[in-house]
């Protein structure tokens, strides 16, 4: 099985009945998850039921991207006690987070802990990191293996970097929180909409999350149509994208 299932959508908080970043990609029997936010994790387990998965990719340290990491490593301590950690691929400070919300067990004994910067392989996938802007440190990744090339953002104001990322990939999953004309700020730390169209350009497909509680989607996905050609997708949890 080659796909991407969606286990949150939700910046911020989760909405009722939704949940904050998180995705799961499978290629061929390897499992990654990608982030896991506020309320992601039991949607997790309805496919890994003892959070069987081979590594988790986590951006960055806000808690509606990373706080259900902290159920996972429970999770594998009581489900999973022999098995080895997890691979747990992360800027410094998502540990950190992680050891204030539950110091025992350990997260770094529950997981074998990388630095997300330094990481190239995650089985048989490739891995590019680049740094986004953001309030914290924040990397998107890429993965690509053969037949599949996945993007992410994380969480990132507008960057040329971006539309690197995005150039060549079969799907790329952007963040937009925001809807309307871009704010009139800086430093920019959050997209809208149009702007997670504008820099998907060479993406294929155009997945987006990360969105206000409370925002009409449908307006999200128009606005990113007006700067994208390609196939624009709103990130609904329980979604699968075959990949």
């Amino acid at each position: 099985m080659r796909a991407l299932t969606v286990l949150g959508s939700c910046g911020a908080w989760p909405e009722a009945g939704r949940a904050c970043a998180g995705f799961l990609l499978e290629y061929d029997g390897f499992s990654v998850v990608l982030d896991l936010g506020y309320g992601a994790l039991p949607r997790l387990l309805e496919h890994r039921p003892k959070g069987e998965v081979d590594a988790v990719v986590v951006t960055h340290q806000h808690p509606d991207h990373c706080v259900d990491v902290s159920g996972l490593a429970r999770v594998r301590f009581y489900e999973a006690p022999d098995a080895p950690p997890v691979p747990l691929h992360c800027p410094p400070g998502v540990v950190d987070v992680l050891r204030a919300l539950e110091p025992d067990p350990d997260p770094a004994t529950v997981f074998d802990v990388h630095d997300l910067a330094a990481t190239t392989r995650l089985g048989p996938f490739a891995v590019e990191t680049v740094e986004l802007p953001h309030y914290k440190t924040n990397f998107g990744v890429r993965l690509t293996a053969p037949g599949v090339s996945v993007a992410y953002t994380g969480d990132s104001g507008p960057s040329p970097d971006l539309r690197k990322l995005a150039e060549g990939t079969e799907l790329l999953i952007s963040d937009a929180t925001h809807q309307g004309p871009s704010p009139d700020t800086t430093p920019r730390y959050l997209m809208t909409a149009t702007e997670a169209g504008r820099h998907a350009r060479g993406a294929k497909r155009l997945l987006l999350t990360h969105f206000w509680p409370g925002s009409d989607r449908s307006i999200s996905v128009a606005e990113a149509r007006q700067e994208f050609d390609g196939e624009v997708i709103a990130a609904v949890e329980g979604l699968t994208i075959p990949l």
